[in-house]
């Protein structure tokens, strides 16, 4: 390799073309919908349920040990509220992080509160998957822009410009 393609980058051979990127739980089966997208989608659908329920069947449960050790009206209140606001939060800040991408900083400073209110995360996710796979429509979109860009730096340009005709 010459010096000159170290520091530019530049290869002799084409420019491969851009490949999309696997979605968890689908793979690249969302670009066109085949492989048993369809069947995909409706296993991440009942099983993003699943985890719902289960998680506020957990969260029944400790509702339950606090009305159990008698800790007062205003701590249950309290732990209530928080629950129900970070849940609210994280099923925001999910359902966001599907049509864009998330800042990392902010999500490594969001990780506690999104750790807290898991029910929304996953309530997100099977509201998504009811509609495509999630994240679906973010990655299509990058893909397309990615095949555009590849497309009009492979293009090559025909003719001499300085031979062309001036109005």
């Amino acid at each position: 390799m010459s010096d000159k393609t170290r520091k530019t980058g530049a290869t002799d051979g084409p420019r491969p073309e851009p490949r999309p990127e696997p979605i968890r739980f689908f793979g690249t089966t969302w670009v066109d919908h085949d492989a048993g997208y369809t069947a995909r989608r409706a296993g991440v659908a009942a099983g993003s349920l699943a985890a719902t329920l289960a998680s506020c069947l957990i969260l029944g449960f400790a509702y339950e040990g606090l009305r159990i050790a008698e800790v007062g009206g205003v701590v249950t209140l309290l732990v209530l509220a928080m629950f129900a606001v970070c849940s609210a939060l994280a099923f925001g800040h999910t359902w966001g992080a599907f049509t864009n991408r998330p800042d990392p900083a902010r999500q490594a400073s969001l990780r506690g509160l999104l750790a807290i209110g898991f029910v929304g995360s996953l309530a997100a996710y099977f509201l998504r998957s009811l509609k495509e796979a999630p994240g679906e429509s973010l990655h299509r979109q990058e893909y397309e822009a990615s095949r555009d860009q590849h497309a009009r730096r492979t293009t090559r340009r025909t003719g001499n410009p300085a031979r062309r005709r001036k109005p």
